[in-house]
């Protein structure tokens, strides 16, 4: 799990503006690249969460 979500943050840090922003923001604070990437896989992980809990909400009113 934590390979492919590195490898998802890697690709959405060098590709995805808002992934972008935060891990520079992160940089400018002055973390490590290493710190400021495991903070945006963080980020991502709650970002896919709560796209799964939707995605599981709508399916749930589709089959009311």
């Amino acid at each position: 799990m934590r390979v492919a979500l590195y490898m998802a943050t890697l690709s959405a840090v060098r590709w995805d503006p808002l992934m972008k922003a935060h891990y520079q923001q992160l940089r400018a604070r002055g973390k490590l690249g290493k710190v400021a990437l495991v903070a945006c896989m963080r980020k991502l992980l709650g970002i896919v969460n709560a796209r799964r809990r939707d995605e599981l909400r709508n399916e749930g009113l589709a089959l009311a």
